[in-house]
């Protein structure tokens, strides 16, 4: 079996990277890179995966790609994915993500193949929840609240029409918060452990810097929701959408001062105006019932874990060089 994952330098996609080469030793990875990604989260599994230069963007390129690939199995995790970046950028947010699926949906029907296609959507998607709706189910109404949770209902939507359409073997999973290590540090999880380690380093002031620490989330370790992935591809139904998520929530100001337990040093907060969004999703806690119920799904790793790792890898970070810029 051959499996494309889209994005394989990025956070998810090199937690499936590692995931495969070690439970899955019959599969053969190829990822697509951009020649600017850098190599770190691959690491591990450096020199045993076939790493292919794409634009997404490009029609063409993806063509080419798929016709010399040939894929069994395609991880589509490849995305612009950060929240407030789709503020700023939002023309670049909306063609990164819907001209990228879209390039590789044409390519699959012009070349007729026969894969089975997971795209990343996410629970942005759901936007504004109203107390009552939760926890999430599938049939929850998607009102998105930024230019990213818009791109995402897209990709959403444009699998459903693939594969109503065409036929494309086309499963769609809508993760909620998935953190652990390699996480990008402008992500919540990962730019709080960072700052810690930085603290505990003496390269940064004993001070956290937040945003909003309201806000509700439902957190899943990406060591557990790629695993999620390779189930969705094997045994959750095309033309399908599933939750992944733990279904418990936790706010951002609870995870933070659990964080805050974990460090070696005194700490002081303070609000940045910087790091607060127009406009936020209050609240995501999901239901994954649907999808445990076809895959046998569940998370396995405890969050206390996850930030452990989690701040462990940042201490490595640092203690290597990393640049100091939360």
């Amino acid at each position: 079996m051959k499996a494309l994952i889209t994005g394989i330098t990025g956070f998810a996609g090199s937690h499936l990277a590692d995931y495969l080469l070690a439970h899955q030793p019959q599969v053969e990875v190829v990822g697509t890179r951009r020649w600017r990604s850098p190599m770190t989260n691959l690491r591990q599994a450096a020199g045993r995966v076939d790493l292919r230069e794409c634009d997404l963007r490009d029609a063409a390129a993806v063509y080419n790609l798929l016709k010399d690939v040939r894929p069994d199995v395609i991880f589509h995790l490849a995305a612009q994915s950060f929240v407030p970046t789709s503020w700023s950028a939002p023309g670049t947010t909306l063609d990164t993500n819907i001209l990228s699926q879209t390039n590789i949906f044409e390519a699959v029907r012009a070349l007729e193949l026969d894969p089975v296609i997971q795209i990343a959507c996410s629970s942005e998607e759901y936007g504004l929840v109203k107390p009552d709706e939760t926890p999430i189910t599938e049939k929850n109404p998607l009102r998105p609240l930024s230019p990213y949770a818009v791109s995402k209902v897209a990709q959403d939507f444009l699998g459903y029409q693939y594969f109503k359409s065409y036929g494309l073997k086309v499963i769609r999973t809508r993760g909620f918060n998935h953190t652990g290590p390699r996480r990008g540090e402008v992500f919540v999880t990962s730019n709080f452990a960072k700052q810690v380690a930085s603290i505990e380093a003496g390269v940064q002031e004993p001070v956290i810097r937040v945003g909003n620490l309201d806000a509700i989330r439902d957190f899943t370790d990406v060591r557990d929701m790629v695993r999620g992935y390779w189930l969705a591809v094997n045994r959750a139904r095309p033309g399908e959408v599933y939750n992944l998520c733990s279904g418990e929530g936790i706010t951002i100001k609870e995870l933070l001062e659990r964080l805050i337990a974990l460090a070696k040093v005194e700490v002081e907060v303070k609000t940045d105006p910087a790091r607060l969004r127009p406009s936020d999703v209050e609240i995501l806690i999901g239901d994954s019932s649907k999808f445990r119920a076809d895959t046998g799904w569940r998370p396995e790793i405890p969050f206390d874990q996850t930030l452990r790792d989690t701040l462990d890898y940042w201490r490595q970070r640092v203690a290597e060089g990393a640049p100091v810029n939360a």
